[in-house]
């Protein structure tokens, strides 16, 4: 299994989450392939694609941008469509608009629900 990890500008994610959905490799219901798809939202200090996406952090003393981290869990088969599927539909015709890592799961243990006799 990998996680991928995806540093996406905020005006891109929606177009991200639904090219991901609809490649049919993401599910909901826990089987096999793609699942765990979460957004967070981040503060970045990756160039911003226009002035009005940069702001001042004052807790950071420097200018960031807001922008989404997806991150998915999937099947080692997966990797390479779902990469090619978020560098599509992440980019903002800048020559650098974020990065995608992809790390090995060592371990995937279910936190099942009922009684805890």
């Amino acid at each position: 299994m990998k996680e991928i990890k995806a540093y996406i500008h905020n005006h891109r994610i929606a177009d991200v989450i639904r090219a991901v959905k609809e490649s049919g490799l993401c599910n909901t219901d826990g089987t096999l392939g793609c699942r765990n798809l979460a957004v967070i939202p981040v503060q970045s200090l990756l160039k911003a694609v226009d002035a009005k996406e940069q702001h001042y952090s004052v807790e950071l003393a420097e200018a960031v941008i807001n922008e989404c981290r997806l991150e998915l869990i999937c099947e080692d088969r997966q990797v390479d469509e779902l990469v090619g599927i978020i560098d599509r539909a992440a980019r903002t015709g800048q020559a650098e608009a974020g990065w995608i890592y992809v790390s090995d799961i060592t371990a995937a243990i279910p936190i099942l629900g009922g009684s805890h006799e």
